[in-house]
């Protein structure tokens, strides 16, 4: 069954959002292994920017998307 949560899958992961003038940085870690990614991207879109480290979370990991 398909979910529209890109952390489904995932298990634990922390967020944590850095704001640094117009642009955002959405830090992405993993609990169980302790694997950090972040991406970086205009203010006004956090929830794309949020989606993107989590894509990028899901690549370390080697998860299917």
């Amino acid at each position: 069954m398909a979910t529209d949560d890109p952390r489904s899958g995932l298990g634990e992961v922390i967020v944590e959002f850095t704001r640094n003038g117009p642009y955002v940085k959405c830090s992405a870690i993993h609990v169980a292994t302790g694997r950090e990614v972040s991406a970086v991207g205009p203010v006004r879109e956090p929830k794309a920017v949020e989606r993107v480290a989590i894509a990028k979370l899901r690549r370390a990991l080697d998860l299917p998307a």
